[in-house]
């Protein structure tokens, strides 16, 4: 069974941080969304595990609530 990794593995987590900041620059709020929805689609298909992904979703909605 494929694991999903939730340690850090950027070897600059403040260089990803501002380029998604950058991405959402001067965007409304539901073009910003429609960019988190596009992000996260081609982020799953980049992985490609339904097991890896059905883990993130379940680990995304605990910490949401």
């Amino acid at each position: 069974m494929a694991q999903l990794i939730t340690e850090n593995r950027f070897s600059s987590p403040d260089a990803f941080y501002e380029a998604l900041i950058e991405t959402h620059r001067d965007l409304t709020p539901e073009q910003s969304a429609k960019v988190n929805a596009k992000l996260i689609l081609l982020l799953a298909n980049h992985i490609g595990d339904m097991e890896v992904l059905q883990q993130a979703m379940i680990v995304a909605r605990g910490e949401a609530g």
